[in-house]
């Protein structure tokens, strides 16, 4: 059975965990081990994830499989416009992926987006990820594909996708 709970600052090692451990098997073939060490050190510094739970512009909920850390998701109502919440980044541990934990996330934060009657969900993924295959069989539609200039001459080539509630 998998459980959940809102993150706090005291998980913020937890989340750190799981990208670190996640990010190198999903992006090797993808993303250099300078890109992927620069986009982690971005995204998933103490700081970084402090400033987003504390202000609430993101949340975090992690998962759990019989007391074990499997995952997480976290997400933002109203973003990037009005009805629409946001799953800004949902990982899980590469020994949980198949079966059925990142479709529960997606689930939860579906939930979420409903409760503050948001009408879709969105997120944006790696168009060379194979995650892009799991997000349409769960009925996500891409809505277009866009880079994302993020320093050092590193782009995020995204499809953002789209699911109605």
């Amino acid at each position: 059975m998998i459980t959940y709970h809102r993150a706090e600052l005291k998980d913020i090692p937890t989340i750190q965990y799981i990208a670190y451990e996640t990010w190198p098997e999903t992006y090797r073939e993808i993303l250099s081990n300078a890109q992927m060490t620069y986009m982690l050190d971005m995204m998933y510094s103490e700081e970084v994830l402090s400033i987003q739970m504390e202000s609430e512009e993101q949340i975090f909920y992690i998962a759990k499989k019989e007391n074990e850390i499997i995952g997480f998701v976290a997400f933002q109502y109203n973003y990037p416009e009005p009805k629409t919440t946001k799953i800004h980044k949902i990982y899980l541990l590469p020994s949980a992926q198949g079966h059925g934990v990142g479709k529960a996330l997606i689930n939860l934060a579906a939930d979420h987006a409903r409760s503050v009657n948001n009408t879709q969900i969105t997120l944006n993924v790696n168009k060379f990820n194979k995650a892009l295959n799991f997000y349409k069989k769960i009925g996500f539609e891409v809505l277009k594909y866009q880079d994302f200039d993020i320093g050092r001459g590193y782009l995020m080539e995204d499809a953002i996708m789209v699911k109605a509630l």
